[in-house]
């Protein structure tokens, strides 16, 4: 019988550890490792299926500093976040991505009582480009419209909300569906349709990647979440 009960047991454990692997990078995995595919929910609508091996849009470019600069007058195309659509992506589940596919981002130090304020300017805008808007009025998919918003920001500039929320991309994903913004510095989480922090998966914290060469500060850090830096935003 104890044979039997230990073959149960060792079993038992086998299909835990199958269960759990692919809901979250454990900590150890490869940063890169931090994406997968990428399917829309329907509008409104949580989305059950499994998701594709890849990414369902085509543009691959890393995403750019200039949508992060405090913008001043009209935005160019390239500023602009004109669709949100609500989408899972494997490991992390629930997540809301852009036009292109980058997976958006909330942070904690954010406030949205007494009213709804972005704090990310400067430098932290350049890691974490904020999803600007002309009219506030995004395609939509799978996120509820009335979960949408606008907030000023201080230059003026008119950045997208979730739930209250003030949302950004991360210059550290390098590719549509990756997530390694996730719980940087403990303040960056992904997003949810509703407006939610997603922490399906909460890998180790880690440090934002430095901003861009052509910034004021210096070089990029292309180690991205793995070498991290110094900055506290």
């Amino acid at each position: 019988m104890v044979p039997e009960k230990r073959k149960l047991m060792v079993a038992c454990a086998a299909i835990a550890v199958a269960f759990a692997l692919p809901g979250c990078a454990p900590a150890g995995y490869n940063a890169s490792d931090y994406s997968g595919g990428v399917k829309p929910a329907a509008n409104g609508s949580d989305a059950t299926t499994e998701p594709t091996d890849e990414p369902t849009g085509e543009p691959t470019a890393e995403p750019t500093a200039s949508g992060a600069a405090e913008a001043k007058g009209k935005l160019s195309e390239d500023d602009v976040t004109s669709e949100l659509t609500g989408t899972t992506v494997k490991r992390m589940g629930k997540v809301v991505v852009d036009q292109e596919g980058w997976v958006l981002y909330r942070f904690d130090g954010d406030k949205v009582k007494p009213k709804v304020e972005s704090t990310c300017v400067g430098d932290c805008a350049v890691v974490w480009p904020p999803a600007l808007t002309e009219d506030g009025k995004p395609e939509i998919e799978g996120v509820d419209p009335e979960d949408v918003g606008t907030v000023t920001r201080a230059d003026g500039s008119k950045q997208l909300t979730i739930g209250d929320w003030p949302v950004y991309r991360y210059l550290g994903d390098k590719k549509p569906g990756q997530w390694k913004g996730q719980n940087v510095g403990k303040k960056w989480f992904v997003i949810e349709p509703t407006g939610a922090k997603n922490l399906t998966c909460l890998p180790p914290p880690s440090k934002p990647i430095a901003p861009p060469a052509d910034s004021d500060e210096g070089d990029e850090g292309e180690s991205g979440n793995a070498g991290g830096t110094d900055y506290s935003y």
